[in-house]
């Protein structure tokens, strides 16, 4: 599930501003080495990244096995002819490219996600956007983090329910339109009960963030950023 485990491993004890800093350096790195070289290489960066979270890369792209069928439609459709010779391979390598790049992008996004508890993501927010915008912004962030692995779970005991109910046999439209209708009932009972516990705790604006201080692991995080910032400069 996409949430934070708690852990000890680099990636764990990494800063979290670090870790926000590596995220962007290698999303600019990606969209500047659109070549297989280049790609290849950050293939290397981001299993070396993944292994200091301690994370398999086959449990970090099951996290988004729902998505995956459509990045991968995009490059064949794209190779795909209304006349002779109707496939063009060649057509597909740009799309299989730029699929191949959002699949490291969104490993690492897991990695992130898995190692950075919601407080520590909410107060790297408040620090990089200072002032109310930047409270507002950590807000929201801390609220989708604790949110999103719960309607997961909602989610994933619909699909299970239906199953036991021999729910799999059902045309797909059926299947898709009962998940979809009970996923977004969950999502607005989930909304409604969030607002209330908001409430009832006095959610404050302007909490106590928890203390951030940069390491030496992180200043060695930030020196692989610069390089991966030389290497689009350059």
């Amino acid at each position: 599930m996409l949430s934070y485990e708690p852990g000890d491993s680099l990636g764990h004890r990494l800063d979290p501003r670090a870790k926000l800093a590596f995220q962007a350096a290698f999303g600019a790195a990606a969209l500047a080495h659109a070549t297989p070289v280049g790609l290849a290489g950050l293939t290397a960066v981001c299993l070396l990244a993944l292994a200091a979270c301690r994370l398999d890369p086959r449990a970090a792209l099951a996290e988004y096995r729902a998505v995956l069928p459509f990045l991968l439609a995009a490059p064949v459709l794209e190779s795909l002819r209304v006349g002779p010779p109707w496939v063009e391979p060649a057509a597909a390598v740009d799309p299989l490219l730029a699929v191949y790049r959002t699949v490291l992008l969104l490993a690492l996004a897991v990695a992130y996600v898995r190692t950075t508890p919601a407080s520590e993501s909410r107060a790297a927010v408040t620090w990089l956007v200072p002032g109310r915008p930047g409270r507002y912004l950590g807000v929201g962030v801390a609220l989708v983090f604790r949110l999103l692995p719960v309607l997961q779970a909602d989610v994933r005991r619909l699909r299970e329910a239906a199953w036991a109910r021999l729910g799999d046999e059902r045309p797909v439209h059926e299947r898709v339109a009962h998940l979809a209708v009970g996923a977004l009932d969950r999502a607005l009972s989930r909304a409604d009960a969030l607002s209330l516990a908001m409430r009832a705790r006095c959610l404050s604006w302007n909490a106590t963030p928890p203390r951030l201080s940069f390491a030496r692991r992180d200043y060695a995080a930030l020196a692989l950023c610069a390089g991966l910032v030389a290497s689009v400069a350059l």
